[in-house]
């Protein structure tokens, strides 16, 4: 989502999303991962609507061999027992079971909270430091948060 819209971190999260998008970086992005930064970028960052459907459908047009479709009951259960055993959003949840679910070791991710609960995951944040606190400070300045 960060690549997404204009902010100070949204080169470094461009690059990072080129390289997923063309499979140099092996991840995968769960296609709800599009709904929810769709509401994120309208409600909350206060992108318009119609810029946010733009970018985000641009992305998605890209059809990469990154982007993940399958949510199906057992998935969501998982998800829900993640976040409640991790004591972490059901989102975050959601993305630890798609990587246990594909023997994946790494987790790239923003949340500060998913990186100080979650233990047996490596989990990355894949904006450099100095680069993610002036997004911080942005976010503050211009949201209020």
């Amino acid at each position: 989502m960060v690549s997404h819209f204009e902010n100070p971190a949204q080169d470094h999260a461009l690059e990072f999303l080129k390289e997923v998008l063309l499979w140099k970086r092996k991840c995968l992005i769960p296609l709800t991962a599009f709904l929810g930064a769709y509401h994120i970028l309208t409600n909350y960052l206060k992108v318009e609507r119609a810029s946010a459907y733009k970018a985000l459908k641009k992305t998605l047009e890209t059809k990469s061999p990154a982007f993940y479709a399958d949510l199906d009951v057992e998935a969501v259960i998982e998800s829900l027992t993640n976040a409640m055993g991790y004591r972490i959003e059901s989102w975050d949840g959601y993305v630890v079971a798609i990587a246990r679910t594909h023997s994946a070791s790494i987790v790239y991710t923003l949340d500060k909270q998913m990186r100080k609960r979650v233990k047996d995951l490596h989990v990355i944040n894949p904006i450099p430091e100095d680069v993610f606190e002036k997004y911080n400070e942005w976010l503050r300045k211009n949201l209020g948060q």
